[in-house]
This record gives structure tokens, sequence and C-alpha cells, in this order.
């Protein structure tokens, strides 16, 4: 996980992150923009504004905006607007229930990128990951969302890694289908903890949840719990998928 800079600039974080929004949800109007940032409307249409100047961003005749000529490689085709829709009152019982943070996230190539996160309120927490990627193979949820692939999917995805490190990939995530969930224990980022399962809907596709935590309140004791509320999560989004 990369850290975020200490001289970080708070608009130009701001334009960035509207520029993947744009990508992984899809066309917005400037009060969409807002509220996804936290910010007032017309600080989102001067944004907004300065992403079609410099073509991240373009307008629709309806006066939505959308990924603009410089991003139009990196549009997918997944409705992840109607995924986040769909997941985030199921999200936001999973943190009430379990007092931890909780991510939605989808698979981009080999990687896991977080759709939308839910803070938990404990003090120590695991914060906003929102538009940030992990490699698949090494990330909780994306061990989950690896582990229910069929086999030419698979290989496409671990095609990049070295022959010694896939066959222990594989090996990991027969683990993780028999066991029904994933961990990741200090993988990806010192001091963190995460525990994944899939959460499978249309056509095929499938998308993954995230219990995450400081390692200091991990316990393996409390596992079968959190899979338990991972699980219910996950069911409940699938439910709201099917019936949209």
């Amino acid at each position: 996980m990369k850290n975020r800079p200490s001289y970080a600039i708070e608009s130009v974080d701001n334009a960035l992150l509207l520029a993947q929004l744009l990508v992984l949800e899809g066309p917005m109007r400037v009060t969409d923009a807002a509220a996804r940032l936290g910010v007032s409307p017309s600080t989102a249409h001067r944004l907004l504004a300065m992403l079609v100047y410099r073509d991240f961003a373009e307008q629709d005749a309806d006066k939505r905006y959308r990924a603009g000529p410089l991003l139009h490689g990196s549009t997918t085709a997944v409705p992840l607007s109607a995924l986040r829709q769909a997941a985030l009152p199921h999200l936001q019982r999973l943190v009430d229930r379990t007092s931890e943070s909780a991510n939605l996230l989808v698979l981009t190539g080999g990687e896991a990128r977080f759709v939308h996160t839910v803070e938990c309120e404990q003090p120590l927490r695991v914060g906003d990951r929102t538009g940030k990627a992990l490699p698949a193979h090494v990330s909780s949820a994306g061990k989950a969302m690896l582990s229910v692939l069929d086999d030419d999917a698979l290989a496409a995805v671990l095609a990049g890694l070295e022959p010694t490190e896939r066959t222990k990939v594989r090996r990991a995530l027969r683990a993780v289908r028999q066991n029904g969930f994933a961990l990741n224990n200090e993988q990806t980022e010192t001091g963190l903890s995460a525990i994944g399962v899939p959460v499978r809907w249309a056509d095929g596709m499938v998308a993954g949840i995230s219990l995450a935590l400081p390692t200091a309140r991990f316990s393996r004791d409390r596992v079968p719990g959190w899979v338990h509320e991972l699980h219910r999560c996950a069911r409940g989004i699938e439910r709201a998928l099917s019936s949209s």
C-alpha cells in the first residue's frame, strides 16, 4: 500500500481521485462528485472544469461528466456505480457489527482496486482506500476474488508472475477455496491485517469485500466471527444486485 505523501496537496489529490472515480464508477453530476469527495458543489465544479480542460474528463449533453480522452483506455465496462450502490448499506451494517473498516473491491487485471471504504469510528483504524490498488494475489479480497475465477481467467491474471510464485499463489488459493475466506496479515502493509471474501454478481463477474484492521487488534480466535459477518454481508450484496 502506498503511503500518502507528507506534502500532499489536497486540491491535486481531489482532482486525481475524481479522475479515478470517473473511470471506476462512470458518469456523474457535479452534486455526485461533491458528495463522493466530501466537498462543496462549487469546489467539485471547479475540479471537473480543470479535468475537462486537460482532457481527463468531458461533459455530456445531459450535463454529466465522464472520463475524457486521456482516460478512455482505462474505462471499464463494468457498472461499478450499481455495485457500489447495492453494497453501501451492507458494508455499513458490517462495520456496525464488527467495529472495523470495510472495503469493496474489484479486479482490474492483476490488481485488486478499492471501489469504496466505510471507515469504522475507532481512533486507531484503517482509513479510506478508495481508488487505490494492490496486487490481487497478496491482498485478502484479491485472493478471495481470484479463488472463484475459472482456470483460463486465473491463468491470465497470474501470467506475469514467475513460475515459482504462480505455484505458490495457486497453492494458497486452494486453501482459500477450502476455507471460504482469505487472509492478508501484513503482506501489503506493516501493521495492517485484513480478511476477504468474494461477491458473485451479474454475468459471472466477481467483486470482493474485506474487513481491514490494525494488526494489534487481530486475533485468530475472532476470525470465525468476522468471516461469518463477511459472508452475511456478501450474500446481502448479491441479493441486492440480483433484484436491481
